[in-house]
């Protein structure tokens, strides 16, 4: 590298960003305002949404996706306690169903991004010990991390 090059560089006059290439993302969630916010987050890229179990079961056992967000609260009952006996509609559920079919996403990077801690958790470990690579993001702290992690 030049001597100029590196100046121009250290002084922000090149702008030394590449391009990513598109990825295929899927998520899980039943609100609609979100599915608008991942949408503005991963324009240009292959974004599959789906608000319950079943449509994600099916997306996810059809397509191979780069990156999986999953939602835990997918009902209204959901979102005030974890005291309720229908984890079957919950994303814990994929979680369990991932566990089950271990040959799906493989490769993908996993992100729980439920308000909801204590769910997270228990989907993430369930994830894990699927031998995913998987994490637990607040919803509040997810556009950091996509602005981070997969820069446009």
């Amino acid at each position: 590298m030049s001597f100029i090059r590196s100046i121009m560089i250290r002084f922000g006059l090149i702008d030394l960003k590449a391009e990513r290439s598109p990825i295929s993302v899927f998520v899980l969630d039943d609100d609609e305002r979100r599915h608008r916010w991942f949408s503005k987050r991963f324009d240009g890229d292959e974004l599959d949404i789906a608000a319950t179990v079943e449509e994600a079961k099916e997306f996810l056992s059809q397509y191979a996706y780069d990156a999986v967000f999953l939602d835990h609260d997918l009902l209204p009952e959901h979102y005030e306690s974890n005291d309720h006996d229908d984890f079957d509609r919950t994303g814990y559920a994929i979680a369990e169903w991932l566990y089950d079919n271990k040959e799906l996403q493989r490769s993908a990077s996993f992100v729980v991004h439920t308000r909801n801690a204590d769910a997270a958790l228990k989907m993430v470990e369930k994830l894990r010990d699927s031998g995913r690579q998987v994490e637990y993001i607040a919803f509040p702290m997810l556009d950091m991390k996509i602005k981070n992690y997969w820069k446009r």
